[in-house]
């Protein structure tokens, strides 16, 4: 079942109001059971197709009830004002010639969910909050969030999915974060990228080898798949959910 309800991030969106999903197995409240818990970005497009951009989603709640995974999924809405996304999955400025500056905010939104999102979610349903239990999934900027994440609260999360994250926002910035981040040996993180968007994203491409080789001397569980006929989409990234889900053992 995939619950839903409103949020505002103040600090972020003043009283603008976003939806919450919550994937939870059917017998939660009488299981017994505590679940991992795994945090999704851009939530509109992870469970439902008419509440998708552009009218597919990654298909995840029919994933997991065929595959009967003991596991609660919680995905938020983003800000779709303007370049309101761009920022909020932002971890650093930037500037893009087609767009201009981005004044990135992925700290506050990281800050938030970790501070609020999290807190009221293990408060609220049967989680194993522990950092072992806790993972973060996102593609695009989402994916780029994701091992922002994973690099910066390492103490909150142990695992992530970063699925053609848009590493084009800077390189060097992002190769920094890792560099700098005080990140576990034990932390695992899956990367994945689409074999035919690959050409048409040079400067992701580039990055992309960089970080999992800084990955792999940090001693940190990495994996680097190329899908092939890969594209940059929920259609393409939905076959990813096997790979990914095996990989972090959720």
């Amino acid at each position: 079942m995939v619950k839903q309800w409103k949020v505002k991030i103040p600090q972020l969106s003043g009283d603008m109001e976003r939806l919450v999903y919550v994937y939870l197995p059917d017998d939660y409240a009488v299981s017994g059971i505590r679940y991992p818990v795994l945090y999704m970005f851009d939530g509109h497009n992870v469970f439902f197709d008419d509440h998708a951009t552009y009218g597919k989603s990654w298909g995840m709640a029919e994933y997991l009830d065929a595959q009967k995974k003991e596991l609660i999924l919680v995905a938020v809405e983003c800000n779709h004002l303007g370049n309101q996304r761009l920022v909020e999955y932002a971890p650093a400025d930037f500037e893009f010639p087609q767009i201009g500056m981005i004044n990135g905010r992925g700290r506050e939104y990281m800050d938030w969910m970790v501070s609020t999102l999290k807190p009221y979610i293990d408060a609220h349903f049967p989680t194993r909050h522990q950092r072992e239990y806790t993972a973060l999934a996102g593609s695009s900027m989402g994916g780029l969030m994701a091992l922002y994440g994973v690099c910066e609260y390492n103490a909150v999360f142990s695992k992530a999915a970063c699925i053609s994250p848009s590493f084009w926002m800077s390189k060097d910035k992002v190769l920094q974060m890792v560099e700098q981040a005080h990140i576990a040996t034990d932390s695992t993180i899956y990367m994945g990228y689409g074999a035919v968007e690959l050409p048409n994203h040079a400067p992701s491409s580039e990055a992309l080898i960089s970080v999992a080789r800084l990955l792999l001397t940090r001693r940190v569980n990495v994996a680097l798949k190329i899908i092939p006929g890969g594209t940059h989409n929920e259609s393409s990234w939905e076959k990813q959910i096997p790979l990914f889900m095996d990989y972090l053992q959720l």
